[in-house]
């Protein structure tokens, strides 16, 4: 059983720590590109929205990385928190790439990503409860 929970520990700590450098990566490059490609395409209003879904991929790829470090205690609630940050991710800072640059790319019905956004926000809400209850019930 020990050995078993090893194994899946490292595994998950594995994927974590994957996911954090795809999500770091990109963070990067879309920091980049918005800061030079972008600048001269969007309004300053879009140019900030595109800068808060940077720095909230940045926020939650740390916390992610801060995961892989207790993926070997509490693995269910880590492993819940580690999905809640990569949706969260997903969900939050795409729709903001997304809504920030429609000017651009001409799509009408992108105004219905909107919703999308605040259900990111609840997902990164998930993960730092799930994060605290995995350091309660910590031994």
């Amino acid at each position: 059983m020990f050995v078993k929970l090893a194994i899946y520990s490292n595994n998950m700590n594995k994927r974590i720590i994957i996911i954090a450098s795809v999500f770091g990566m990109l963070a990067v490059i879309l920091g980049a590109f918005g800061a030079h490609a972008l600048k001269a395409l969007l309004k300053p209003s879009d140019l900030e929205v595109w800068k808060t879904a940077v720095d909230y991929q940045f926020y939650h790829t740390f916390a992610l990385l801060f995961l892989s470090g207790f993926s070997r205690f509490k693995t269910r609630s880590i492993n819940l928190a580690s999905w809640f940050f990569t949706f969260g991710i997903i969900l939050f800072s795409g729709s903001l790439y997304l809504l920030s640059t429609k000017d651009i790319h001409h799509f009408s019905q992108i105004s219905l990503l909107g919703p999308i956004t605040p259900i990111g926000g609840l997902f990164f809400i998930l993960g730092w409860i799930s994060l605290l209850l995995a350091t309660i019930k910590n031994k």
